[in-house]
């Protein structure tokens, strides 16, 4: 399984998302210091019911306590957009 697909996955079984996209922007990285260990950089857009009523910085942190240990192994670095659905035109 790919570190896209194993990210989606987490985040389908954490938050049940009406919409989710994952990208892997690891090859704009190539070179830099944080890559060089092989952890890639990642793009998400998530919209769940599981963000209503939250404001944003706890649902980024809601995101990366989800994605736990990939956050040290396989993760650098992680911009996502979060979103509930009254907020994403879905």
């Amino acid at each position: 399984m790919s570190r896209v697909e194993r990210i989606e996955a987490t985040l389908r079984a954490a938050f049940d998302p009406l919409e989710l996209r994952v990208r892997d922007d690891s090859h704009k990285h190539a070179g830099h210091a944080g890559a060089r260990d092989g952890r890639g950089h990642f793009h998400v857009v998530i919209v769940s019911a599981a963000f209503a009523g939250k404001p944003p910085l706890a649902r980024h942190r809601a995101v990366y306590a989800a994605l736990g240990e990939m956050m040290q192994s396989d993760i650098h670095a992680l911009s996502m957009e979060v979103f509930a659905p009254s907020e994403s035109g879905s």
